[in-house]
This record gives C-alpha cells, sequence and structure tokens, in this order.
C-alpha cells in the first residue's frame, strides 16, 4: 500500500478502486450529455454533466459500458451497457449529436429507462463515436454470452412484458449479477413505448440544436 509523510510520520494511502480494472478502453472523448425529462412541463432536455464518456470492454465477458464522469467531481452521469440494437440516431440533422434509448441506465443509483443525447465539440469527434459504438455493438453481438446468437429481449419485453431483461446496468462494478433482477422492476412495457413515442417526436430533438460542448481535451 503507498505510503505519504505527514509530519514526519508514515501515512497509509487506501487506493480507490474505480471498478474499472477489469475493463478495456474503447474510446473516452469529451462530450455533454442530456437526459429527455417527459415529466417535466412541458417536457424538456436536462443537461446530466460534461466530461469524457468512455466504452469499456470487459476484458473475459466481452460486455461493453458508456461510462460518463462528470468534470470535477467525477460523479457517473451515464452508466449502462450497450446491446446490440441500440441505435445512434441523429439529431435534427447535426453532424455533433446522437439520441439513442435505454432500458436500464443506473446513473443515479436506481435502474431506469432513458432517452439520452450526447453532443460532441465537433462533426470528427461525433463521428469517432459512432464508430467505435458500432464496434461495440458487433463484439458484445458476436463475442458476448448474454447476446451471441440471440434475438432481440427488448422486443419481447414490450410484447409479452416479459420478467427478464438483459439491458441492465452494475452500480459501478460489472460483476454485481443481483442486478440483473432489479431491473425488472423499473422497466414497463408504458415506460418503453413512451420512449419510443418521443424517439419519434421531432419536436423533441429540436432543443438540442444550440446545445454547446467544448472539446478542452487538448488544452
Amino acid at each position: 500500500m503507498p505510503e505519504n509523510v505527514l509530519n514526519g510520520d508514515h501515512v497509509d494511502v487506501k487506493e480507490v478502486s474505480n471498478n474499472e480494472e477489469d475493463e478495456v478502453e474503447m474510446i473516452k472523448l469529451r462530450a455533454k450529455l442530456y437526459r429527455y425529462d417527459s415529466t417535466s412541463s412541458p417536457p424538456e432536455w436536462k443537461e446530466r454533466g460534461t466530461g469524457e464518456v468512455k466504452l469499456l470492454r470487459h476484458k473475459t465477458k466481452n460486455t461493453v459500458r458508456v461510462v460518463m464522469r462528470r468534470d470535477k467531481t467525477l460523479k457517473i452521469c451515464a452508466n449502462h451497457f450497450v446491446t446490440p440494437w441500440m441505435e445512434l440516431k441523429p439529431n435534427c440533422g447535426s453532424d455533433r449529436a446522437w439520441v439513442w434509448s435505454v432500458l436500464a441506465d443506473f446513473a443515479d443509483e436506481q435502474l431506469k429507462p432513458e432517452l439520452l443525447a450526447i453532443r460532441f465539440a465537433n462533426a470528427e469527434n461525433a463521428s469517432l463515436w459512432k464508430d467505435a459504438f458500432e464496434k461495440a455493438k458487433a463484439v458484445v453481438g458476436s463475442e458476448c454470452e448474454i447476446y451471441a446468437g440471440k434475438s432481440n429481449p427488448e422486443v419481447k419485453q414490450v410484447d409479452s412484458d416479459s420478467e427478464s431483461c438483459s439491458d441492465v446496468s452494475y452500480s459501478e462494478s460489472t460483476d454485481n449479477e443481483e442486478q440483473t433482477s432489479k431491473v425488472c422492476k423499473e422497466v414497463t412495457k408504458d415506460s418503453v413505448e413512451n420512449i419510443k413515442i418521443v424517439e419519434n417526436t421531432e419536436e423533441v430533438t429540436k432543443g438540442l440544436e444550440n446545445l454547446e460542448v467544448h472539446d478542452n481535451s487538448k488544452n
């Protein structure tokens, strides 16, 4: 364990784990993240945070997580798995922003479906993220035991109200298997349908057109 010297005394410094030791970073970029709040009147996009967003691939399980932490506080504002069926959709023709739905995000310490949007400083970074995201989907679809050779469980969830769901994020660690069962308490047929409805509504993404994010990673 590392030691620091304080007033001549040696003090043990405890190393804090970020629970990413078993994962490999596929990409890391600065961005600004938003969630769509359909409960507001009127419904609106709300900022979740600005910071570095990463795709993390597990070394043995071949799962891939989207993890984003806010600047300075490092508090998580996005934490969910990538599935082979997730789709990044452009924001009203913008070349810098993407919109996508998640059945189970754990950023708020509670599994729940979200409609998220992410905006990058420029088109180049947005394209890099899109390419990496597609690679992550391919990895998960072909090499992850949960998804390889299987049909879309999200469709089954909506059609039959099944109590099984594979799109689940863990609190901080990718080894907490108990989270798998908890997602079903938060995801319902109505909540999934609501996400699909707002995804197809042009007004939902119009609010992102003038939102800016600056890339300070090179400074």
